[in-house]
């Protein structure tokens, strides 16, 4: 007579931190918006904002449709089946024996992760990419690419099986994004300012303010990752304050050095870093080694960004020295100080076990290539069937009125539109068409 199958039960409490954790992850979206729209002109505010609210729509309606399937359909080295499209089979049970939350849930947390993930991208090409395009690209990105890494870290691919160690996306999410920027960065060209003006920032406090909102997202993208309130999650959350906190201090220290001064935008890019960092190895190192990872972890990032302006690629807003170079170093810091005693599955290189370096690096090497290789040919694909770049006059006009029809900001005085009505005129102040 065969066993009867075991099935998981349902738990309450992880089914609501779950929930939260999606919402956390989910504001995660619109907090990169504000972050990248005070990064940019004032010309290019909303456009910019606007890459990152696309890619919660497109990005969702492909991962329902087809994406969450291929990264999470059954247990092929490079990519899932089919059994999961349109949301098939994804049901409010346990989607296996040690799941003790909803599958439809697990779906959505997911769904998540590969939004923030196609508006990370969009950094490397704000300012001149045209909006058409970028739908184009954030829908067939998300499938060919983050899918496909899903699968190879989470989904029961080839990176899972060797036993590489990504806790909450090291591999699809920021080593994905960083390395698709630069390639991004490469077709689509620089912009046509870029080595001729001083292209700056034009609202530090949009930049502080989104970087704290990250922060804040960050603990249900990392804290969720355990997919329940136990010791994991616990760990997790813990290690996401730590870490920014150090990095934060390492940034200053290195601004102090170079400039004298410690600035807000550093201080808000070694916020991002410092989250960065530990989101692969959140739940797999002691708070002690976290905070080592956070001191000097920032260092490969800090001299990524300062010296990025001196070539000729123009990765506006620096998704590889923020999350391709800090996921890198991320991934790479849990094959040397990983603890049985802290994750209950593997040590690394510190502790005895030289396999498990052996393990991420072929990750830290594997995923950027992909990433790279997938996103440059994606976009050269799309560039032969549509304009990839805004025109000249539309790119010096501004993004913001060339594709969006507004502006983030109302200038002058104002004109005075006057409406006639039965019971007599009424003046309506508009802006300035100057």
């Amino acid at each position: 007579m065969s066993a009867l199958p075991v099935i998981a039960a349902l738990d309450t409490g992880d089914t609501a931190w779950m929930l939260a954790a999606t919402a956390l992850v989910l504001m995660m979206t619109p907090a990169l918006g504000l972050f990248y729209a005070g990064l940019v002109r004032s010309k290019n505010t909303l456009n910019t904002f606007m890459m990152c609210v696309a890619a919660i729509a497109v990005a969702m309606v492909t991962w329902a449709l087809v994406g969450y399937s291929l990264a999470f359909d059954g247990t092929g080295d490079l990519i899932g089946g089919l059994g999961y499209v349109g949301l098939e089979g994804v049901d409010l049970l346990p989607r296996n024996s040690e799941s003790t939350i909803p599958h439809l849930l697990f779906m959505a947390f997911q769904a998540t992760f590969c939004i923030i993930t196609v508006a990370l991208v969009s950094g490397a090409v704000v300012e001149r990419m045209r909006f058409g395009a970028f739908l184009v690209f954030a829908a067939l990105w998300s499938v060919v690419v983050y899918a496909v890494l899903a699968h190879w870290a989470f989904g029961g691919g080839w990176l899972a099986e060797r036993g590489t160690l990504d806790f909450a996306g090291g591999v699809p999410v920021e080593m994905a994004s960083g390395f698709s920027a630069l390639a991004a960065a490469l077709v689509v060209g620089s912009r046509k300012d870029y080595g001729r003006l001083a292209l700056l920032p034009h609202n530090a406090l949009y930049v502080l303010l989104g970087a704290g909102l990250l922060w804040f997202g960050w603990f249900g993208f990392n804290g969720g990752s355990g997919f329940n309130t136990g010791a994991n999650s616990v760990l997790a959350f813990t290690n996401t304050l730590l870490t920014p906190a150090c990095a934060l201090i390492t940034w200053f220290v290195l601004d102090l050095i170079r400039n004298r001064k410690v600035t807000a935008i550093g201080a808000a890019t070694a916020i991002i870093v410092g989250c960065v960092l530990i989101t692969p190895a959140g739940g797999f190192i002691s708070p002690g080694w976290a905070m080592v990872l956070g001191f000097l972890g920032a260092l490969p990032c800090y001299a990524m960004i300062a010296w990025r302006p001196r070539t000729r690629v123009d990765e506006t807003l620096d998704v590889l020295a923020a999350h391709g170079i800090a996921g890198f170093t991320g991934i790479l810091f849990i094959g040397l100080v990983a603890q049985v005693g802290w994750n209950g599955l593997a040590d690394g290189l510190f502790y005895g076990n030289a396999d498990q370096l052996l393990d991420q690096a072929l990750a830290a090497i594997a995923a950027p290539a992909y990433a790279f290789a997938m996103t440059f040919a994606l976009l050269k694909l799309i560039g032969a069937v549509t304009p990839l770049r805004a025109s000249e006059h539309d790119e010096a006009v501004g993004m913001d009125v060339t594709y969006h029809g507004e502006e983030a900001y109302v200038t002058g005085e104002g004109a005075i539109l006057v409406m006639p009505e039965d019971d007599g005129d009424i003046a309506i102040p508009v802006a300035d068409p100057a």
